[in-house]
């Protein structure tokens, strides 16, 4: 049959299929698979019929655990069902797979495999999930491209209908999750008709069902359990053979030859490597150039894992093999191997066969998978001593197990044009560049592929488009690391990363810049000046940031650059391009309004009329060497060896040529605090600009910087002189401040350019106005020596109000946050108020992405070396992560101050220690006052030790134990001492978002507050899992769109803070900061005071919400929200109770403003009224009654 060509990455294919035969999806967001759930649900909104006739009937759960729960009870009934999973997500649902398995239903899982967290949480791709659920008695079946997940994802529902056995189809996360290639589509009819409706109908006839009731799920004893679990296996003994049957159905239609194991290479191979996933397509390229090259190479493709067939794959191999390699995408620590090279061994055993085996590992976290690295595994395998559970792709200067790569050989197929497009995240480079892909893919003759390499950062980090496209096959699942075409689309970029040095002689260079030729002279290095120069590079330049600004795109200049990629490719006709990318343009923004099409249609013209050649001076063969770069200043040697060695080259995307040794000291996952100081990423288009004499001193613009950015300080007279020269400053306002000097001071480096700052400024003529960041790079010397030189004074204003808090550091700074960010604002805050003893128990999520994101750190110390102990377990345990936390330091302290007390109780006990250790009893529970009074206590004790017993009755045995006084008074004070990190009260709190607080934590978070103990849960309420892509949670309002919502959400929100106030004994609080800094300071001031339990819920603008306000205007949206009354402030104080007070203070005012507009401001519902009016209307008339409802209710309460 013919099938029609489509452009579509590995997870639109798997849910493509898995639409057609699923009629009940139990869903839940997990990165890199959300989007198969997403599509699912999109297509069901829109109409679209599975196999049966049927929308699909989808449903959100609130964790991982409870989709599986869904699909199990869902297969009971009859429904086939299927699920989308990961990682952590996977191990959650494995209680459930052992029983859909034992019970024989068939139901399949879609797997984009990816790592699991040990040391360190990695979103990124390999096989640790499924090779967890070997055992659960699922069939696990491996594809290896967008092309086999489509085709095999066929393969996974027909034969698991049919062998009545569930099944976990599975590809690696992110490099075939996320590839995108032109492949062939399956037409539903012809999946129908491979479809066994008699298996359908005795699947059906087994649903347990009143009218046909049957028990399922008994409690067995030990006479008969064990042999009911052996009658499964003539099943399973079976199960290859449905497998290969419903292959040769798909073969037969489709042209293909998939088997279990497919074999490619030389017929006559003497040495074969063995792999599944999507490094056997590099694999088949090496084993073409090898061959070629005159050796004897060959793969086996292992499709079917499980149930491993050893038949098979014995049949698979030539009979000519010598040696075999068998790589893994796992890690098994104290294993004899691999789980795959154990399968292949024993496989072999039992045939007979003594054909030497040699196991690896390769690709962990996406580690990128060369053809040199494969070649690598080829050349162990023909060696006379090959060494065994090898590594590849790294250098392990440790173990000394990684193989070296001799060869890194040009193995694409001829004619394949490679490019690569380095991006901002979120300045729609990688958004274009899938458009791109699609216009070539779905326009021309040529196969395409399109991959994505992105950092961890949000918004604002690294992104790298890698594009292919030619006449030839695309098996290259790899970097381009040799491109034809090469864009850095952000300008800072050139002198930060070696960039052109991928582009092959010959080729083109496109750099996004306003600089002119001299200019250009300053800012390339020398190293890419020498090479441009040396390789004949073909160098253009475009100021799409300049046009952008003028066309009202803001930072998007994506499309302009897109433009001009199909100017300089050629590899379409211009006007065709153009037509290509406008229809393309209205599908992508035609919800967001026709001026937002217009002006992108503007920015395609732009992009084709200011592209500028640059001639490149042949000095520049030989330019003059860069200044050399100055090594971190920090004065902790660990901490700069770490910058130095670790960091700046891991920022620098060179991480992947660090050695194993590099990392040794922290294999237990730990990181030095405050590395972020040391970053200086330059990412923004323009920064603030402070004007003193327009200044009224209120430090707003510090309070609300999402990145501490921007900082308010206190100087004396000897602080300003020594300042470097121009550095601008004030008298200082206020009673008590008269002899100091103030000044706001921007890092320019550090800044994001959000804005944020200059649109809160209150003054009447505006004290910050945003200017480009290259004019402003010459006031980066200021914020260098404040940050060092100016020390943190007692100013007269209190530390609870905004003005004080923000002469106090963030312990919280130059984060990898979006610009704008809505969350890190509070964070950021309460560690002014509480960083020097706060310890942090944090949900994955954003804010693990932003507070944790190796190799940088933005979680900080004081002068003393004191700052919050952040931690990050998994996304639904956290709060029984920070309560453990809790009883842990609650035990120890309860230890140190039975301590105290036998030290005051010895009879001898100095007075002056004696008076120390009461004071410290008193008020050890007291986070202020601990720190005076334990610093204090161990001064004391420090001076009590300190005794010469020289001439005393006590000396000789003063001298015999080493002139350590071994009295009781002595040995207890030591003992003080020895825990005297324990003296000061910890501050505890757990951070998450609304998809660990309202959903996969809840059951947790209840139990936590329910507990009764003095723990802070600060929830970051975006309203959707803002860090798996925006995906609806039960924090999502009535009527917004977003993903597992895209008709609008049709059942209102939680109101978690209402159901926490029941229980009468926790603090809990609304917030928004936008909208009242006090109430938002006040907040956290009771909360961390009380002493019981507190629940802090801030709602958090966010880039997935589509303000037409933009993010820089954050604060604003959170102020409107308020005044509209879609969003409620007031605080819970059960202290207030005890004196006879009502504990309930709302602190919103009636709403003045208008709730329809105040929504209709966001594309998350603007949208709905462009694709289901008539439900956007109902629900959103729904949603204003309930607002109006809730304002009330919390008015009777006040």
């Amino acid at each position: 049959m013919s099938r029609k060509l489509k452009t579509m990455d590995g997870n639109t294919a798997a849910a493509h299929v898995a639409y057609a035969f699923t009629e009940v999806a139990a869903i839940y967001p997990i990165t890199p698979s959300s989007a198969m759930a997403e599509l699912v649900d999109q297509w069901s909104a829109e109409g679209r019929k599975n196999v049966f006739d049927q929308t699909v009937s989808v449903i959100e759960m609130q964790s991982e655990g409870g989709a599986a729960g869904a699909v199990h009870g869902s297969l009971v009934t009859g429904a086939l069902t299927t699920t989308f999973t990961a990682s952590q997500g996977l191990l959650l649902m494995i209680p459930n797979m052992y029983k859909i398995a034992g019970e024989m239903l068939p139901g399949v899982i879609h797997c984009s495999a990816r790592a699991l967290a040990t040391h360190a949480l990695s979103i990124f791709g390999d096989q640790s999930d499924v090779m967890a659920c070997r055992a659960t008695g699922f069939a696990e079946l491996a594809s290896s491209n967008p092309q086999e997940v489509m085709d095999l994802s066929a393969v996974a529902h027909l034969a698991s209908i049919k062998g009545s056995v569930p099944f976990l189809h599975f590809f690696d996360g992110f490099r075939t999750s996320h590839e995108m290639q032109n492949i062939e589509a399956w037409d539903y009819d012809e999946l129908r008709d491979m479809l066994d409706m008699d298996a359908v109908a005795a699947f059906r006839a087994r649903a347990n069902l009143p009218t046909h009731p049957v028990l399922r799920g008994s409690n067995q004893n030990p006479d008969i359990f064990f042999q009911i679990r052996e009658a499964s296996n003539p099943r399973y003994e079976a199960l290859p053979d449905v497998v290969e049957k419903c292959m040769d159905e798909v073969n037969a239609r489709i042209g293909t030859d998939y088997k279990p194991f497919n074999y490619y290479g030389a017929p006559d191979a003497e040495y074969v490597l063995v792999a599944m996933g999507s490094v056997t397509n590099t694999a088949e390229e090496c084993v073409d150039w090898l061959n070629a090259h005159g050796e004897k190479t060959g793969l086996i493709k292992v499709r079917l894992y499980r149930p491993f067939c050893s038949d098979r794959f014995v049949q698979a191999l030539p009979a000519t093999v010598r040696r075999i390699a068998v790589l893994d995408r796992t890690k098994e620590p104290g294993a004899v191997c691999e789980p795959l090279c154990q399968d292949v061994i024993n496989a072999l055993f039992r045939k007979g066969l003594n054909i030497p085996v040699v196991g690896g590992r390769y690709g962990l976290g996406s580690k990128d998978t060369t053809p040199g690295a494969v070649i690598s595994a080829f050349r162990n395998a023909q060696s006379e001593n090959p060494v065994n559970n090898f590594t590849i792709g790294i250098t392990d200067d440790v173990s000394n197990l990684s193989l070296p790569i001799t060869e890194e050989p040009d193995t694409t197929s001829k004619g394949i044009i490679s490019c690569k497009f380095w991006g901002l995240g979120s300045d729609g480079t990688v958004g274009a560049n899938k458009n791109s892909i699609k216009i070539i893919g779905d326009h021309t003759d040529l196969n395409v592929q399109a991959y994505f390499q992105y950092d961890s950062k949000k918004s604002g980090g690294v992104t790298i488009s890698h594009l292919r496209f030619g006449k030839g096959k695309i098996k290259s699942s790899y970097f381009v690391n040799k491109a034809d075409f090469v864009a850095c689309h952000t300008p800072s970029y050139i002198e930060r990363f070696d960039i052109v040095q991928d582009i092959k002689p010959g080729g083109t260079f496109l750099l996004n810049c306003s600089w002119d030729e001299s200019e250009l002279a300053l800012h390339i290095p020398a190293a890419a000046k020498k090479y441009l120069a040396s390789n004949n590079i073909k160098f253009y330049t475009v100021d799409a940031i300049s046009l952008a600004a003028d066309l009202g795109l803001g930072g998007r200049t994506n499309t302009i650059l897109q433009s001009a990629f199909f100017k300089l490719s050629g590899v379409l006709a211009v006007d065709d391009a153009v037509r290509y990318m406008k229809e393309a343009i209205v599908a992508t923004y035609g919800h967001k309004g026709e001026k937002v099409v217009n002006m992108n249609f503007a920015a395609v013209d732009a992009g084709l009329d200011h592209v500028k050649e640059v001639t490149v001076p042949e000095s520049w063969k030989n330019p003059e060497p860069d200044a050399p770069r100055t090594p971190a200043a920090a004065s902790d040697p660990k901490l700069a060896k770490y910058v130095d060695e670790v960091m700046i080259p891991t920022n620098l995307m060179r991480g992947d040529t660090l050695p194993v040794s590099a990392f040794v000291d922290g294999a237990d996952g730990i990181l030095p605090p405050g590395t972020a100081a040391f970053e200086k990423r330059g990412i923004a288009v323009n920064v603030p600009n402070w004007i003193p004499e327009n200044c009224i001193q209120c430090n707003q613009c510090s309070l609300v910087c999402p990145h501490a950015a921007i900082r308010p300080y206190a100087m004396t007279a000897d602080e300003v002189s020594a300042a470097p020269e121009g550095i601008k400053t004030v008298k200082m306002i206020g009673k008590g401040a008269e002899d100091m000097s103030f000044s706001i001071i921007v890092s320019p480096l550090d800044c994001a350019g959000c804005g944020s700052c200059a649109n809160v400024c209150p003054a009447k003529n505006k004290a910050l106005v945003m200017k480009p960041l290259e004019s402003m790079l010459p006031n980066q010397k200021y914020f260098d020596y404040a940050y060092s030189n100016v020390t943190e004074k007692e100013v007269p204003f209190a530390a609870s109000t905004v003005k004080g808090s923000q002469f106090k550091k963030p312990l919280l700074e130059f984060s990898g946050a979006c610009a704008g960010c809505g969350e890190t604002p509070y964070a950021k805050l309460l560690t002014q108020l509480f960083g020097d003893r706060m310890t942090i128990a944090n949900a994955t999520g954003c804010t693990s992405i932003w507070g944790g994101a190796a190799p940088s750190t933005p979680y900080t110390t004081n002068k003393d070396g004191h700052g919050p102990a952040w931690n990050n377990s998994l996304f639904e345990d956290n709060a029984e992560f920070g309560l453990g936390m809790l009883q842990a330091v609650k035990q120890r302290r309860a230890k140190l101050a039975d301590t105290v007390k036998k030290l005051v109780a010895v009879d001898y006990c100095c007075a002056d220690l004696k008076a120390a250790g009461e004071a410290w009893l008193e008020a050890m529970d007291d986070g202020e006052a601990s720190k005076t009074t334990g610093k204090a206590l161990l001064s004391a004790c420090e001076e009590a030790i300190d005794v010469d017993l020289t001439g005393t009755q006590w000396e000789a045995e003063w001298i015999a134990n080493g002139k350590v006084c071994p009295c009781e008074a002595c040995t207890l004070a030591r003992e003080v001492l020895s825990q005297s990190d324990l003296v000061v009260k910890p501050s505890f709190w757990c951070f998450g978002g609304d998809g660990w607080a309202y959903d996969i934590g809840y059951g947790g978070l209840d139990h936590v507050i329910a507990s009764g103990e003095n723990i802070n849960i600060f929830v970051f309420d975006t309203e959707v899992y803002s860090n798996t892509g925006g995906q609806s949670s039960k924090a999502t309002p009535l009527g917004a769109v977003a993903q597992f919502a895209a008709a609008g959400k049709s059942i209102k929100n939680k109101e978690l803070a209402q159901m926490a106030m029941t229980y009468g004994y926790v603090y809990v609080a609304q917030i928004s900061m936008g909208a009242d800094y006090n109430q938002t300071i006040k907040a956290m001031m009771e909360a961390e005071a009380y002493n019981g339990p507190s629940l802090i819920i801030a709602y958090a603008p966010c880039i997935n919400h589509g303000s037409t306000l933009g993010m820089g205007k954050a604060m604003t949206s959170a102020k409107n929200a308020v005044q509209a009354g879609y969003w409620n402030l007031f605080r819970y104080n059960p202290a207030l109770a005890a004196e006879g007070k009502n504990p309930f203070t709302l602190d919103s005012k009636d709403p003045t403003g208008s709730y329809r507009d105040f929504i209709m401001g966001e594309v998350r519902y603007s949208s709905l009224t462009l694709s289901f009016p008539e439900r956007a209307e109902e629900l959103f008339t729904k949603a204003e009654e309930n607002a109006k409802e809730r304002h009330e209710y919390l008015k009777s309460r006040s």
